[in-house]
């Protein structure tokens, strides 16, 4: 198989050039993966009480995961967001050893809990493809198989029957899940192998049909730690139970032998098995496993060499000779750097949430919007917390919840929500920069300028160029090409964007200036319109109209009616743009 209220605001905002509005649209930026910090000049900048309260606080945060996880058989968190936070919490140990600290080994919900008769192992994680090509570079004859996600067992026969099946738990002693492998049909009561003991190690599984895993898990891993937890297992929970078995410790030397021997005993995985050489082939098979159709959920591929030390000498710790290379994380831990508070073009304050560069999906997680103003207020976003992220539709990062609050609590310069609004900053005034700039965009956009971006609107703002929405129309060519960045060509094109400006027809002008609505006035409105006569219609003349209804028949007559709105209306009328005559009240 081959894998195929218009008063002045009080706030100075956040300087554009340093936060561009862009960034509510565009929040992440792909760039190649970041290592991982382990030098101790990355270590934050704690006092000795301070690191203490933090690094408490996170060793009980995975403590109580741990519990629910080998205890409770329930998985609190997604395995990418508690292997961060192991990491984490073992850089700040090195960062503070005298206040370092780690979780205790959860306690076993059962005492009736038995000896494995060789330990599993676990696997090392390697974090990206530079650490996947080492781990090629230092092994030879190498295998690759599905990360199945499930539930870890050992199966023991004795003389060709099954004597015992034991979970996990630490690797060395796990609990006696015997009685439920004998009512799994997948699992053979009997093999044909009389040998006086034979122990093979794999994962109970959930079976799924065509289950892709970027779609999600599914909760099949939840559901199978469900399953086998339950004191009794029902016929339907037996039946949707299957065993991948990934090692047999002293089964034969070479994995190509070992694969026919399992088949022969009822365990073939051979399907799944493929043997690699290079980067490029482990990454087509990690992509395979995780956007093809699979009958079982995975976290991502495991390596492995052929050839291993004797089962005597394994331990109850990841070993040397496999690995693990989970899929791209779908949610992930991230370090809140700083907070920006970029004010839309209607007012709307959507704060961004910047973060230390976090991998998710493969791509590097930089900025992420908090959503509404709201709701950053209520989970009170602040320098240094540790955020639980996620992608949302596979492409915007979205923040989940605040995994673990900064100690010291960061004062931010928040804006007032009640200063801005439809109506407000039609002038760069101080704290009126984002909303301001916002305007020109939108402007500029729906007048269809060329070569006239968000940096360009800031570039003439920072040249004293803009004092207000169509400064532009009277600019020339020699103010333009002192700005820094414009040339002669380009200065040309501006000013060829200006004069196309005063053709456009009076709908399109209307649009630009931010109108509400535009688009529900009817058709037969913008025939021969003019802005004194729709200035001259009444918030109940506008309620009227089909679409529109009170809330927006008022916004429009806000609009119409503003003072600043008037004098542009009134400078477009002085440029002899269409449309633009004496507004009625002036």
């Amino acid at each position: 198989m081959e894998p195929s209220k218009p008063k002045p605001p009080k706030n100075q905002a956040r300087p554009r050039h340093l936060l561009p509005l862009a960034a509510l649209l565009l929040l992440f930026t792909i760039t190649p993966p970041a290592k991982a910090n382990t030098n101790t000049k990355d270590c934050p900048n704690w006092k000795p009480p301070q690191a203490e309260q933090q690094i408490t606080r996170l060793s009980q945060k995975i403590q109580r995961w741990d519990n629910a996880f080998y205890r409770d058989h329930h998985s609190l968190v997604e395995d990418a967001v508690y292997d961060q936070a192991r990491t984490t919490l073992s850089h700040w140990n090195h960062c503070f050893p005298n206040e370092a600290r780690n979780p205790k080994p959860p306690r076993q919900s059962s005492n009736r809990t038995i000896a494995h008769p060789i330990p599993q192992t676990g696997l090392q994680k390697l974090r990206d493809p530079q650490s996947v090509t080492r781990w090629l570079e230092q092994h030879k004859d190498i295998w690759l198989q599905p990360k199945v996600d499930g539930v870890a067992v050992t199966l023991v026969y004795r003389q060709g029957k099954l004597h015992s099946m034991i979970s996990r738990g630490d690797g060395l002693r796990g609990q006696d899940w015997t009685r439920h492998a004998r009512r799994i049909p997948a699992i053979h009561k009997t093999i044909p192998d009389n040998r006086q003991q034979l122990v093979l190690q794999g994962e109970i599984y959930w079976r799924l049909q065509n289950h892709i895993q970027a779609g999600g898990g599914d909760n099949a891993r939840g559901r199978a730690s469900g399953a086998m937890a339950s004191n009794t297992l029902s016929d339907e929970q037996a039946q949707s139970l299957a065993l991948f078995v990934w090692d047999w410790p002293n089964g034969p030397e070479q994995l190509p032998q070992r694969l026919r021997a399992l088949k022969a005993l009822g365990y073939d995985i051979s399907t799944y098995t493929h043997r690699i050489k290079t980067l490029d082939e482990a990454r087509q098979w990690r992509q395979h496993f995780y956007r093809q159709p699979q009958p079982f959920a995975t976290d991502g591929i495991v390596l492995k060499q052929s050839r291993r030390p004797a089962a005597e000498q394994w331990q109850a710790e990841p070993p040397h000779w496999s690995a693990a290379w989970k899929h791209p994380a779908a949610t992930a831990l991230a370090t809140v750097v700083d907070v920006a508070f970029p004010v839309g073009r209607t007012g709307n304050i959507v704060p961004v949430v910047e973060v230390e560069p976090t991998l998710l999906d493969d791509r590097e997680i930089r900025r992420v919007s908090s959503g509404s103003f709201q709701r950053w207020h209520s989970l009170d976003i602040r320098p240094g917390d540790q955020l639980r992220l996620k992608l949302a539709g596979q492409t915007i990062p979205q923040i989940l919840d605040v995994v673990l609050p900064a100690v010291d609590r960061v004062k931010l310069p928040v804006p007032d929500p009640d200063d801005y609004g439809p109506l407000t900053c039609w002038h760069p005034q101080p704290g009126c920069v984002d909303q301001f700039l916002a305007r020109a965009e939108w402007l500029g956009d729906k007048l269809e300028f060329r070569g006239m971006g968000e940096a360009r609107w800031l570039s003439l703002y920072e040249a004293g160029l803009l004092p207000d929405l169509l400064a532009w129309t009277s600019l020339t060519r020699e103010e333009l090409m002192a700005v820094p960045g414009i040339g002669e060509k380009r200065a040309d094109k501006l000013l060829a964007n200006f004069r196309q400006a005063r053709e456009r027809d009076f709908r399109s002008w209307m649009a630009a200036l931010g109108m509400p609505s535009v688009n529900l006035v009817p058709e037969e409105l913008w025939n021969d319109a003019t802005f004194s006569g729709f200035a001259a219609r009444s918030e109940l003349e506008w309620q009227q109209l089909s679409g529109i209804g009170s809330g927006r028949g008022e916004d429009l007559g806000s609009f119409l009616k503003s003072e600043d709105v008037l004098m542009l209306s009134k400078k477009l009328e002085e440029s002899g743009v269409s449309g633009f005559d004496a507004a009625m009240g002036e």
